[in-house]
């Protein structure tokens, strides 16, 4: 299994873009803090939860408002994986793109799935509550 999508053209020596330099491999690496390793690791067993609950009833991954474009941005939670792996690995954010005509009635935010996460926990321990109080 991979954890980001496969190059279709990994080993094509008819490769569109293999002339192509990212000129980001140049810069120095500065490796994630003990803090930002943290927050990334948080966010995805966040995201598990999330893809857990909302996945059933259509949702189909996140949408995130980039602080470079001004865009909102739609991943998959495959793709939305990928990339905090990719953060974690290399400390780099990987180059995105807006996706392609998405449609926004299946993703939702951050912080919607928060507070959906945050309201099916209430829901649950509000029950185990009042049992252990009878």
């Amino acid at each position: 299994m991979h954890d980001e999508p496969i190059d279709p053209f990994n080993g094509d020596p008819a490769d569109p873009a293999a002339g192509l330099h990212d000129p980001r491999e140049d810069d120095p690496l500065d490796p994630l803090t003990e803090v930002e390793r943290q927050d990334v690791l948080e966010d995805l067993a966040d995201l598990e939860i999330y893809q857990a609950l909302l996945q059933p009833i259509g949702v189909r991954g996140l949408v995130i408002e980039c602080e470079d474009c001004r865009e909102p941005h739609y991943f998959d939670w495959d793709l939305l994986r990928g990339n905090l792996r990719h953060l974690l690995n290399s400390g780099r954010p990987r180059v995105h793109e807006p996706a392609y005509d998405p449609d926004p009635d299946h993703y939702v935010s951050w912080d919607y799935a928060r507070g959906y996460a945050d309201g099916v926990h209430d829901t649950l321990t509000e029950g185990t509550e009042d049992s252990a109080e009878q």
